[in-house]
């Protein structure tokens, strides 16, 4: 008799699977995306600072503070500053001071925010002033000890302020991590398609790297793909906002540094972790490519290669079908680790929001160290509109090898409004790059310049 449950649950799932896994990976390899010239650029960045900036009297006014103030200086910058400056800007200048409010009362159409730049201690008579005559019951400071985007406050302008200011205004004062962490989260209109451009760039950065344009089995090094990436990102005017770590995967090669001083040989499983910066944006991937034993005869990756994959594959689409705004981050945590139990997949999830940082504001749902319940950052609640970093990997014997691996895998994605789900920005892997050293089309191998 057929157990109506079981065959339910398994096709529920099935459907499930299809619905996530219909965004495949792309059936054409990634090309190099040409930007906007960096003059245009710049105008398309501060347009993006203004629209968020416009909603900062709303943001405001959801958590009823008034006002909200940043103070910094060159080299002693506010974690908000990289989110907020113009685009030509590369430091706050002497002292700044900004002042943030909701347009209400006696700045009604005034600046915002009210911006000072000092270094004479003119500015706080001017910044006492504004006060007494805005009257705010309650000024944001960003003072937290846990979140970077509500605490990026040095204690050296945390003493010249309450100094200035006296105990009337200090006395008005509070920590709400949540207005940094929700204008650093949001997308703006228009940024999407720049974003995934990047994706793309940074997905034919690896096919590219993970070819025989490359690596020479043999002779080209783990460490010589690497910094590959960081002349390649030169020529191509973009940057990165962490050294790419390339490393042979082995059952000890994460955590840890295990493989990542290697010569890559034939039949080596290589992984790539690393991310591009531009127009204010950082993506984020990970893939993995498998060397041909082309000595051999061997003309695609083992089986149980392509079934690791497959299981971290799977593992993403539970993740994205769990991540629903307003949830914690641990409750979708456990939501998937209790889904992945009941499929019998054994892997570990540590996701994180992206977008103006490479590890950027909002709930993270996992850490690599703290696989189950993340205090503090793992109890804030998923925000719609905004990216996140599908970061995971999955345990899988290979019976090739007679070994278990991490299949790691990264991808970025998006909350699609229209449709009602999470989606990946350009694609995810599904395929292990080809790595063969007999491909007759391709250029000489890659020599490394000292």
């Amino acid at each position: 008799m057929v157990d109506t449950a079981a065959f339910l649950w398994t096709l529920l799932t099935a459907l499930l699977v299809h619905v996530t896994s219909a965004q495949l990976h792309p059936a054409s390899p990634a090309t190099y995306r040409r930007l906007p010239s960096l003059r245009e650029q710049a105008v398309i960045q501060d347009e993006w600072r203004d629209d968020r900036v416009a909603g900062i009297p709303a943001l405001l006014n959801k958590y009823s503070i008034p006002a909200w103030l940043i103070v910094q200086r060159e080299y002693a910058e506010d974690t908000l500053w990289w989110s907020i400056k113009d685009a030509t800007e590369y430091a706050p200048h002497r002292r700044m001071v900004l002042l943030f409010h909701t347009n209400t009362s006696s700045l009604v159409g005034q600046p915002n925010p009210l911006r000072w730049v000092d270094n004479t201690g003119a500015v706080w008579p001017a910044l006492r002033a504004a006060l007494h005559a805005y009257d705010p019951r309650r000024i944001a400071l960003n003072t937290d000890k846990n979140i970077a985007f509500g605490g990026g406050l040095h204690v050296g302008e945390y003493e010249a302020l309450a100094e200035a200011l006296g105990e009337l205004w200090m006395e008005r004062t509070v920590n709400e991590p949540m207005l940094g962490i929700e204008y650093v989260a949001t997308r703006v209109p228009g940024q999407l398609q720049y974003y995934r451009d990047l994706q793309e760039t940074t997905w034919a950065l690896v096919e590219e790297a993970f070819s025989e344009r490359v690596i020479t089995p043999g002779l080209t090094s783990t460490e010589d793909v690497e910094w590959w990436y960081r002349e390649k990102m030169l020529l191509l005017n973009v940057t990165t906002w962490n050294h790419p770590r390339v490393s042979v995967i082995t059952p000890e090669s994460f955590p840890g540094w295990e493989g990542t001083q290697n010569v890559i040989q034939e039949g080596d499983l290589i992984h790539v972790d690393f991310g591009i910066t531009a127009m204010g944006l950082n993506t984020d991937v990970q893939h993995m490519a498998y060397v041909l034993r082309t000595s051999q005869g061997e003309t695609d990756a083992p089986a149980g290669l392509k079934e690791g994959l497959k299981k971290a594959n799977r593992m993403q689409d539970i993740v994205l079908e769990t991540m629903e705004a307003g949830k914690t981050g641990n409750e979708v945590l456990k939501e998937d680790l209790d889904q992945m139990k009941a499929e019998g997949i054994e892997g570990q999830i540590y996701c994180h929001p992206i977008g103006d940082f490479g590890h950027s504001a909002g709930a993270v749902i996992g850490f690599t160290n703290l696989p189950v319940f993340v205090p503090t950052l793992g109890e804030l609640h998923i925000l719609p509109n905004t990216y996140y970093s599908i970061e995971l990997y999955a345990y899988s014997f290979v019976p090739e090898r007679n070994e278990t691996l991490r299949f790691r895998v990264e991808e970025n994605a998006y909350w699609d409004g229209d449709e009602g789900r999470w989606k990946f920005v350009y694609g995810r892997q599904e395929r292990l790059h080809l790595i063969n050293a007999t491909h007759p089309d391709l250029v000489p191998p890659f020599v490394v310049q000292f």
